[in-house]
C-alpha cells in the first residue's frame, strides 16, 4: 500500500533528478505541502544516498554536475535570479548570443527557455542542455572534453567554435570585481575564452551579483578583458562608490 509519505517521497525525487537543484522552499511551494514535511520525507532520503542535501538546496545523484556548481547555485540565489530575469529581459526571439559557464549563467539560461528560436553558442553544458530541447533553438555545445566540477569546456576545439561565431551578445560573468584591476577570476582558461567570446560578439553583458564587489578570502588574480564603452554590467545593487570611475562607460542596470 502506497502511503501519503512514500507518495511523497516518489515525488520529491521525481522533481529533485528533473531540476538537477532545489531548494526546500522552492518545493514546499510546488507541492503544495509545508517546509516541516519536505525535510521530514527528505531525511531518510538523504541518509540513503537516494539524494545529496547542500547549503539548504536538495541535489539529484543523478546530475552530471558535481555539488561545487550546484552549491554555487544556491549561494545568493534570490541575487542570481533577479539578475537573470534582467539579461533575460534583453533578450528576444530570434537573438542570437554566447553564454560562459557559472551559476549566474546557468540562471540566465533557465531564464530564457521563454524564448524561442534562439541562436547559443555555449561552453557549459548546463546552458546547452538546458536551452538545447526548446523548439526552434539552435544550440552549439563548444567543446567535448567537460571539466568534472562544472561540465564546462576550454578544450581547443571549444574555441575554435566559439571563435566561429558572429552573435549579437555575450553574457560573461566573474569571480570578483577589484576598483581598479576589473572583473577577475581564478584560472587563464577563462581568461582566453572571454576574449574569443567578446571578439565574437557586437555587444558584451557582464552579470555579477553584489558579492562580487566585496573582498574575498580566496581572491582571483587573472582580469578579464576590459568591457568596452556601452557594454552592459547587470547586478542586484547600485556597486560601491569606490568603483564609480572603473564603470562610468558602462550601461549599468540593477536588478530589483
Amino acid at each position: 500500500m502506497t502511503t501519503p509519505t512514500s507518495k511523497y517521497s516518489e515525488e520529491i525525487l521525481r522533481r529533485v533528478d528533473m531540476m538537477g537543484t532545489v531548494t526546500v522552499q522552492e518545493l514546499s511551494q510546488l507541492m503544495g505541502v509545508s517546509d516541516q514535511t519536505i525535510r521530514r520525507v527528505t531525511r531518510p532520503l538523504a541518509e540513503r544516498g537516494a539524494l545529496n542535501k547542500v547549503h539548504g538546496a536538495l541535489v539529484s545523484t543523478k546530475s552530471a554536475l558535481d555539488p561545487p556548481f550546484l552549491s554555487r547555485m544556491t549561494l545568493n540565489r534570490e541575487a542570481k535570479i533577479a539578475i537573470a530575469n534582467t539579461v533575460a529581459s534583453m533578450i528576444k526571439d530570434g537573438d542570437s548570443l554566447i553564454i560562459d559557464t557559472g551559476s549566474t549563467s546557468a540562471f540566465i539560461a533557465q531564464m530564457l527557455r521563454d524564448r524561442r528560436e534562439l541562436t547559443v553558442v555555449t561552453n557549459s553544458a548546463f546552458v546547452a542542455s538546458t536551452l538545447a530541447m526548446i523548439p526552434g533553438n539552435n544550440v552549439s555545445m563548444a567543446g567535448t572534453q567537460l571539466r568534472d566540477h562544472d561540465g564546462a569546456s576550454f578544450d581547443r576545439s571549444a574555441f575554435q567554435v566559439v571563435e566561429r561565431a558572429k552573435v549579437e551578445y555575450c553574457v560573461l560573468s566573474a569571480s570578483m570585481a577589484h576598483p581598479e584591476n576589473g572583473f577577475l577570476v581564478h584560472e587563464q582558461c577563462e581568461v582566453d575564452m572571454a576574449f574569443a567570446m567578446m571578439d565574437s560578439a557586437a555587444r558584451s553583458i557582464m552579470a555579477v551579483d553584489a558579492s562580487k564587489f566585496q573582498p574575498q578570502s580566496r581572491k582571483p588574480a587573472l582580469r578579464q578583458p576590459d568591457l568596452k564603452k556601452g557594454d552592459i554590467l547587470v547586478t542586484d545593487l547600485d556597486p560601491p562608490e569606490t568603483f564609480r570611475a572603473a564603470l562610468a562607460h558602462l550601461d549599468i542596470r540593477v536588478a530589483r
